[in-house]
């Protein structure tokens, strides 16, 4: 039986209820939100509001309307990042960021932003008084991960948001491994703006994520068109969430969005937090005994998300992985994984490393067969 163990790129199988909720909305509605007042469009309208508030509720946002939805959390974060900085502003990352946020930053570069990379340990944790120590008089944001996609390296959000508040700085949050996995709240952690994806944790489809942007921070916008509000107007909405999306909805994929984050209510995030760990501390202790395995990353499930890179010395990380897919039907992903910087960081740049990403639906058997098959691999290669 085919293992998929790549949910850090995007979460499979889904529930069926996703299934369910996008088969329905596309046979018996199929109709624009906000765009006509007939009852198809208004209870289009409807499925994509409540899905708002749904995740409004889950990331404890009082106000649904400073959710926004884009195509993925990529485009969240270059809408956040381009839309707050301007030239003269200095940022702050850390040495384990995603590429999503790395190169939009590097781009601004180019524009007279200032960068601060802050060195993260081998195992791919950050010291909040690291932050602290960067921090200088025009240091307008600090912007990190929850969890890497490297390691699975938990960084301490809720210190760092204290720093940023307490020095009046912007504090923004990718949470692209971690929603729907390990419970976010943008009170509690300080948050101004918080980007998620829909597709990987929280159970939805390719092509959704947004941002939370909190009341008082204003960004610019940079997209405008047809929103289905004040359309009398040349000049594009401020009311928000229409300020930033323009054009029709990714209503297919919002309605499942929705539904994905219903199944997390009904089964329980913490229950889900508890079985991934399970998994991730099972894949642990059977892979850190075989001969010439080598693990990255805190490789304690308490302090890391369901994430597990490792390489074999001596065997091209790509080679593993095209073994493990075609020869047992696991499926894992090789090389830099779109993170070069926490590649350095953890001491396997420019050559990667595979990477195992288990996901709710597996179970304990599953990970008996990945380590079984790395144990043959590795034998082979002894």
């Amino acid at each position: 039986m085919s293992l998929y163990m790549d949910h850090s790129a995007t979460s499979w199988p889904k529930p069926e209820m996703v299934y369910e909720k996008i088969n329905d909305y596309l046979r018996y509605n199929g109709a624009s939100p906000g765009r006509g007042g007939h009852k198809k469009s208004v209870a289009a309208g409807r499925l994509v509001e409540q899905t708002r508030k749904d995740l409004a509720n889950f990331f404890n946002i009082e106000d649904s309307s400073r959710l926004v939805f884009s195509s993925n959390a990529t485009e969240a974060i270059n809408i956040c990042l381009k839309g707050i900085l301007n030239s003269g502003d200095h940022v702050i990352i850390s040495s384990m960021e995603h590429n999503s946020v790395l190169r939009p930053l590097w781009a601004l570069c180019q524009k007279g932003i200032e960068l601060s990379i802050i060195e993260c340990s081998q195992n791919g944790e950050l010291d909040p008084q690291k932050v602290k120590s960067q921090i200088k008089s025009n240091t307008r944001l600090i912007c990190v991960l929850h969890s890497s996609n490297v390691t699975g390296t938990i960084l301490p959000i809720k210190e760092i948001g204290n720093v940023a508040k307490e020095h009046e700085i912007l504090f923004m949050l990718d949470t692209a491994q971690t929603a729907g996995v390990i419970p976010i709240d943008v009170i509690e952690f300080n948050l101004d703006i918080l980007t998620f994806t829909g597709h990987k944790g929280l159970l939805g489809l390719q092509g959704t994520g947004g941002f939370y942007l909190r009341s008082g921070v204003e960004i610019r916008s940079w997209l405008e068109g047809g929103t289905g509000s004040a359309s009398e107007s040349h000049a594009q909405p401020e009311e928000m969430p229409d300020k930033f999306e323009s054009g029709t909805a990714n209503t297919p994929g919002i309605v499942g969005l929705g539904a994905g984050v219903r199944f997390i209510e009904e089964v329980g995030l913490e229950k889900i937090q508890k079985h991934e760990e399970s998994l991730i501390e099972a894949l642990i202790i059977g892979l850190k005994d075989i001969e010439n395995v080598i693990l990255y990353g805190p490789l304690d499930p308490t302090r890391q998300s369901a994430v597990l890179s490792f390489n074999i010395k001596n065997v091209d990380c790509s080679v593993v992985s095209h073994l493990l897919d075609n020869v047992y039907d696991i499926s894992c992903r090789a090389g830099l994984h779109c993170a070069p910087l926490a590649h350095k960081t953890i001491g396997t740049f420019p050559s990667g490393s595979c990477r195992l990403s288990p996901g709710y639906f597996h179970t304990l058997e599953d990970i008996n067969k990945v380590v079984g098959a790395i144990f043959d691999i590795e034998k082979m290669y002894r």
